[in-house]
């Protein structure tokens, strides 16, 4: 879990994992884009939003636009290097309602 600046893991041996540290990474970036506390409001709605429309918790928290861009990416250990700021609006524009 990522609360800025801080990566949150359970496990010690979670440190070693490179695809969770940098998913973690990415959602670090993210509270930056949007000056942390906006982050969390953002992630909070469209989660809520989400669960009114899956009637799911886990597709909720899929479908959120910050945790589509840290899983698409989170295998791309350079995409932090290659300067995707604000990656996350392609999926706000990709947003598509049952």
């Amino acid at each position: 879990m990522a609360v800025f600046p801080f990566i949150l893991v359970k496990q010690k041996m979670d440190k070693k994992n490179p695809l969770l540290i940098n998913h973690e990474k990415i959602h670090l970036r993210q509270q930056l884009e949007l000056l942390i506390l906006p982050f969390y409001i953002i992630y909070l709605a469209n989660y809520l939003i989400n669960l009114l429309v899956y009637k799911q918790h886990h597709l909720a928290y899929m479908k959120i636009v910050f945790e589509q861009e840290a899983y698409d990416n989170e295998k791309d250990l350079a995409y932090l290097k290659n300067n995707n700021w604000f990656g996350w609006i392609k999926y706000v524009k990709a947003l598509k309602l049952p």
